[in-house]
């Protein structure tokens, strides 16, 4: 199961998500066979651009022929329904574009059924909607998280006149949602954009504790002076998202601790469940030498950590701050050194393996028992590691062939 996280800091539109979401190694070729099956008067055209010197890629629809007349929701549902694609592909589609309805409906005061859609109802946006729900569930994405989002300001123009950023209709869908405003005056966050993640963003978030496999980067159709109008979607495994968890820095300068002390509590920290604990000597008012104690815990133990530090120290103050940081996708395996069973720990970047390390204290364990060095327990570890590594390499090799 997958997630999805979308770095909106440039807003986002339909077409951005849907950028983004092929960005992310899905064929071209496919998406747009798949998409001439809704049978629209449209071109797709997908290629790679700049935003302000940075790389992205950028979905065009364009249609061909006069403007017709905007859709209401029983046309919409229609040709959802008719349509070749999945049940869950139809249910996620139609659930866009059920909130695009209410919220123009909303807007301008008039019945659910009898609301039209302008803009939101071309055939562009229905391939932007239901593009992003075929690529959602192509990609095997089932959980949807964003940043607070960067709606912009300014004015807009639309079919309905001249209208203040955010446009009424996606300010409805964003009803409840955190937004600002910062760099440009321009509309960032279409109506369009705002349905699919009010529809489907589980919960909006700065950037949180995350392992990801890649990133994928969706242009938006206007390039501003020094502002990268991209969106970022960050993709990988939904159980190394971690959208609650926050880390906290603990921090106290000590310069009457007896040093024995210190020591010891570093280790009943990390029992109370600090994730890190170190020590650094540092100088102080009237050039004392002085030790600085820092802590690294999760929301829920500082309370806990903060007292320990002033009762079992000599600490009278303390100061927290919230801090963040990037954490490698990590996958733990074993190998058989002299009989003994040695953890290896291998840490990834977008799916490539960038460091290997077998678990120190195995390795210990292992020396005192066999009475050899723990260096040569490391080697034969890794060397054990290497040789499972390519002969699970070759396996996988001859059962393609």
């Amino acid at each position: 199961m997958k997630y999805i996280y979308l770095d909106a800091s440039s807003g986002l539109s339909g077409d951005m998500i849907l950028g983004g979401l092929l960005d992310l190694g899905f064929s071209h070729t496919d998406f747009k066979n798949k998409m001439d099956e809704l049978s629209l008067p449209v071109e797709i055209n997908i290629k790679e651009t700049k935003r302000s010197s940075l790389r992205a890629l950028r979905v065009d629809v364009k249609v061909k022929g006069e403007n017709r007349t905007p859709r209401k929701w029983s046309d919409i549902e229609t040709l959802i329904q008719k349509s070749s694609f999945s049940s869950n592909v139809k249910e996620r589609a139609a659930s866009v574009f059920k909130s695009l309805f209410t919220a123009e409906a909303k807007v301008h005061g008039r019945p659910f059924a009898e609301a039209p859609l302008h803009e939101a109802g071309a055939d562009d946006a229905i391939i932007d909607i239901v593009g992003c729900c075929f690529l959602a569930e192509s990609l095997g994405i089932k959980e949807f998280y964003a940043s607070p989002l960067n709606v912009g300001k300014g004015w807009v123009k639309t079919s309905h006149g001249i209208l203040p950023v955010p446009p009424p209709a996606a300010a409805e869908l964003l009803r409840g949602a955190p937004v600002y405003s910062a760099w440009v005056n321009e509309e960032l966050v279409t109506p369009t954009g705002a349905a699919i993640v009010a529809t489907f963003v589980k919960k909006f978030i700065d950037l949180p504790e995350l392992s990801y496999e890649k990133i994928g980067y969706g242009a938006g159709q206007q390039d501003f002076s020094g502002f990268p109008n991209i969106l970022r979607i960050f993709y990988g495994n939904a159980t190394e998202f971690h959208s609650d968890k926050k880390i906290y820095t603990i921090e106290a300068n000590i310069d009457d601790a007896n040093p024995q002390i210190l020591a010891a509590f570093l280790e009943h920290a990390l029992e109370l469940g600090a994730l890190d604990a170190f020590l650094t000597p540092i100088c102080v008012k009237k050039n004392r030498l002085a030790t600085k104690l820092t802590v690294l815990a999760e929301a829920d133990k500082i309370d806990s950590l903060i007292r320990a530090i002033f009762k079992e120290t000599s600490s009278i103050g303390v100061r927290f701050f919230p801090v963040a940081r990037h954490v490698l996708q990590r996958k733990v395996s074993r190998v058989a050194v002299l009989g003994e069973k040695i953890a290896i720990k291998t840490a990834f970047l977008e799916g490539e393996e960038v460091n290997v390390q077998p678990e120190f204290s195995d390795c210990l364990k292992a020396a005192k028992r066999h009475k050899v060095p723990v260096k040569k327990i490391l080697e034969l570890a890794m060397k054990e590691y290497h040789i499972t590594k390519n002969a699970v390499a070759s396996t996988q090799k001859n059962n393609k062939t």
